[in-house]
């Protein structure tokens, strides 16, 4: 087994991950570049290649596999920057995507503007045909109509359809011919069938899914091949994946066929490296996993040692956004990042974020053109940073500039720099916490019960006093944190998911109609399996229903308790599996209702070879004591002398308590005081909050 790259591309930095057959990891960092992702990546590559001693092609020539993550996918999204693309729906129906599902938060706020689809109406066009919930075919397709509307698309230059039909999953005989006819009369143009991608019921998310993944297929298609090739050219022949959304990876052509699984891909990454940390600690199965990047702070939970999933991803905001609709890692992100810029709102109330300063121009003092004062400006200010050790030595930071950024918030607030500054990451933190809350108490599970593993660049800012205000004892922060994703990649695996839609209830069975769905789904799965190209993998397959009690709004993934249902027993212990998954979510449980069962899911998971275990170089011969002393603050209006300590010249067992700041090449860790963190054999920092 040679090299196991992995790569993650950030909205401010790339980064990259090469670990050997013994486990040993070398971990590399650059500024990301949109404007053709290779130069980026090629840097950070090249320094990683520097630090093993060998050239960008001996160390690519020494790799047997590559996973790249990105967020292309997601920024498209988000920017609006996707293919120009066709909606196709049934006749009478054209407003699904301009409807969406309905909800609003504050319900009598009427100075937010109603949400734009995420095709444009103009862009939606409708085909007569007509089958119902039961698969009968009530108005026949009108193959002329059709016919008609794909040339109006031919001769307005779209890029792509995506056609969703009522009832395609009932019978999607309607939606497969017009498949057939786009490729008859639109030769080369990308398209997307809602009954292929999504077979559950609800038009909305079918249609979402449908109209996401037919616009991300002209620019994802070409963004990989332009990846694939930048890598052949630099001597690259081994295998390459892509990580999904689903917290695992696939190869290249099941991503052209389906980019949609591309969208969060690399921050899906960032709770398998958690569990995979909170496991080498023996610090438990629940895990609550913080990924501080440049632009936004990605929290997900792992519960029993494994991520949690959903449907209910929103890009832009939920029901203001747009649905991905994919099961996919439940990962919620918030704009206080790294680069997020602070300012002042016309009230006089400081605000982080959304607004991100981004690889360029960037925060204030990275001296590339910014001016708008950031987190990391203020992190700088407070003296947690060391302006001639960012990211190892490589990159000098201006203290100056970050004083003047400030100051602009400063001056409004009538307060002084450093006071501003702290205000900026207290606020910050106040965001994370919420972002927390969200995914843990507001579904029923109680953050004091988790261990807080934290990664990104940015995490050991202010880690500590977010684990003070949630209650949790003790943080996991590895000393690979900068590059978390990327770590996760490295314990990925290759994972697919196939869905059948088909509703019955508990008390009325369907017996055939399911194990016949199950079939199907196990028979798609193997399939992908024997396309894998290598020798059968270890592999693990798991089946679900999506259930709800009859009459709730939104279902839960329930793990089948066996492969297929024979009598009433069966179905007696998914019920018993059903009630167990409610109650740990929502705290209560109602045995005499009927289960209601919408869809049902399998997800294949085959295993990639890893090393026993991932760890940077451990020092061989300590350094003793700090090596140097620095003024920093922590809220009170003098700074506080603390000790200050390089991670390369710590040996495992070595403990250090707070004020102290321990540098890392790509990440500082603050020890308020009252916080002692210990380093483990493992390689990771384990931290004790304190009061």
């Amino acid at each position: 087994m040679g090299f196991r790259i992995t790569v993650d591309t950030g909205g401010t930095f790339t980064d990259v991950v090469a670990a050997d057959a013994n486990g040993r990891m070398t971990l590399a960092k650059s500024l990301t570049t949109p404007e053709r992702i290779f130069h980026g990546m090629g840097e950070a590559l090249t320094l990683a290649a520097r630090q093993l001693s060998l050239t960008l092609p001996e160390l690519l020539a020494a790799t047997d596999l590559f996973i790249y993550g990105t967020t292309r996918a997601t920024n498209a999204i988000v920017t609006g920057k996707v293919g120009r693309t066709a909606l196709l729906l049934t006749a009478g129906f054209p407003d699904i995507l301009v409807l969406k599902e309905g909800g609003k938060f504050h319900a009598h706020d009427f100075s937010q503007d109603f949400p734009e689809p995420y095709i444009r109406r103009s862009d939606t066009f409708e085909i007569v045909e007509r089958i119902d919930a039961e698969g009968t075919v009530r108005v026949p397709l009108d193959e002329g109509q059709a016919l008609d509307v794909l040339e109006a698309v031919a001769r307005r230059g779209f890029e792509a359809v995506a056609v969703c039909f009522l009832w395609a999953t009932a019978n999607p005989a309607h939606e497969a011919r017009l498949g057939a006819l786009i490729e008859q009369r639109l030769p080369g143009v990308s398209y997307t069938l809602s009954h292929r991608l999504l077979p559950v019921v609800r038009e909305y998310r079918r249609a979402s899914a449908a109209a996401i993944d037919a616009s991300l297929k002209p620019l994802m298609q070409a963004h990989l091949r332009e990846m694939a090739e930048d890598l052949q050219s630099q001597g690259y022949s081994g295998e390459l994946l892509v990580a999904t959304g689903l917290g695992g990876c696939q190869h290249v052509p099941e991503l052209i066929e389906r980019p949609i699984h591309a969208v969060g891909s690399g921050p899906a990454m960032a709770p398998v490296a958690g569990a995979a940390y909170a496991a080498a600690e023996d610090r438990g199965e629940d895990v609550i996993v913080c990924d501080t990047g440049g632009t936004t702070f990605d929290v997900s939970l792992v519960r029993a040692g494994t991520p949690n999933h959903t449907r209910e991803t929103w890009l832009g905001g939920q029901w203001t956004g747009h649905l991905v609709a994919m099961s996919s890692v439940d990962v919620r992100s918030v704009g206080a990042g790294g680069g997020s810029i602070a300012w002042v709102d016309p009230g006089g109330l400081l605000r982080v974020g959304p607004q991100s300063a981004g690889a360029r121009p960037g925060p204030a003092c990275y001296a590339l053109g910014g001016t708008e004062p950031t987190v990391t400006d203020a992190a700088l200010v407070l003296k947690y940073l060391d302006p001639e050790f960012f990211l190892g030595g490589r990159m000098r930071l201006d203290r100056a500039a970050a004083r003047r950024a400030v100051e602009q918030v400063a001056r409004p607030l009538g307060r002084g720099v450093e006071a501003a500054a702290f205000a900026i990451l207290t606020l910050a933190s106040e965001l994370m916490i919420k972002a927390i809350q969200e995914i843990t108490v507001a579904q029923g599970f109680d953050p004091r019960e988790a261990v807080l593993v934290a990664g990104g660049g940015a995490a050991g800012l202010n880690i500590v006093p977010i684990a003070r205000e949630l209650g949790c004892a003790r943080v996991i922060l590895p000393r690979t944190a900068a590059a978390l994703s990327a770590c996760g990649m490295q314990f990925s695996h290759i994972v697919a998911e196939e869905t059948a839609s088909l509703v019955t209830l508990s008390d009325r069975f369907d017996f055939s109609g399911v194990n016949a769905a199950l079939d199907r789904i196990e028979a798609t799965l193997q399939g992908f399996l024997g396309r894998l190209g290598r020798a059968t993998p270890t592999h693990r397959l798991e089946l679900f229903a999506e259930a709800r009690y009859q009459a709730q709004v939104w279902e839960l993934d329930v793990p089948l308790p066996g492969r297929r249902f024979r009598d009433a027993g069966d179905v007696a212990a998914l019920h018993q599996a059903f009630d167990r998954v409610h109650e740990r979510t929502f705290a209560m449980v109602d045995p005499g209702s009927r289960l209601e069962c919408i869809n049902w899911k399998g997800r294949l998971t085959a295993s990639l070879p890893t090393a026993p275990w991932l760890t940077l170089p451990l020092a061989a011969s300590p350094t003793p004591g700090p090596v140097a002393r620095r003024p920093a603050y922590f809220g009170a209006d003098a700074p506080v002398s603390s000790e200050v300590h390089r991670g390369d010249g710590l040996a495992p067992g070595a403990s250090l308590r707070g004020p102290a700041i321990i540098e890392e090449a790509t990440t500082t860790i603050v020890l308020p005081p009252g916080a002692r963190a210990t380093l483990s054999a493992s390689g990771n920092y384990v931290i004790e909050v304190g009061a």
